[in-house]
C-alpha cells in the first residue's frame, strides 16, 4: 500500500518562505510523476506543481518564479520551496503520486493527507 506523509506547513508572514515535504513510502519500484495541488475550503483542488522522475516540471503561473519543485527519487520524495509568500497562497496543500509502480503493478492518484499553508501579519 502506498501511502504519502506531508510535512512543512505553518503560519508565515507575507513575504517569507516555507519548504514543503512530501515522502512516499511503501513496495515502491518507481514513481512517474509527483506533484503539489492546493485547495481552499469549498473549491477543487487545482495543480501547484509537478515534476516527472526525470525531472521536467510544469507550474502554475499564480506561482512561477516564486515556488520550486524537486524530487529525490532515491527516496521517494518531492518538495516544494515556496519564497516570496502572498496571502493568496493560503490553503491546504496536497502531494500527489501517479504513475506508481509496485508489487501489485502500476496505480494512480495517490494522496497525502495535506498540510495547511497560512500566509498572514
Amino acid at each position: 500500500q502506498v501511502q504519502l506523509v506531508e510535512s512543512g506547513g505553518g503560519l508565515v508572514q507575507p513575504g517569507g518562505s516555507l519548504r514543503l515535504s512530501c515522502a512516499a513510502s511503501g513496495s515502491i519500484f518507481r514513481i512517474n510523476a509527483m506533484g503539489w495541488y492546493q485547495q481552499a475550503p469549498g473549491k477543487q483542488r487545482e495543480l501547484v506543481a509537478r515534476i516527472t522522475s526525470g525531472g521536467s516540471t510544469n507550474y502554475a503561473d499564480s506561482v512561477k518564479g516564486r515556488f520550486t519543485i524537486s524530487r529525490d527519487n532515491a527516496k521517494n520524495t518531492v518538495y516544494l520551496q515556496m519564497n516570496s509568500l502572498k496571502p493568496e497562497d493560503t490553503d491546504s496543500y496536497y502531494c500527489k503520486a501517479d504513475g506508481v509502480l509496485t508489487s501489485s503493478g502500476w496505480s494512480n492518484g495517490h494522496w497525502g493527507q495535506g498540510t495547511q499553508v497560512t500566509v498572514s501579519t
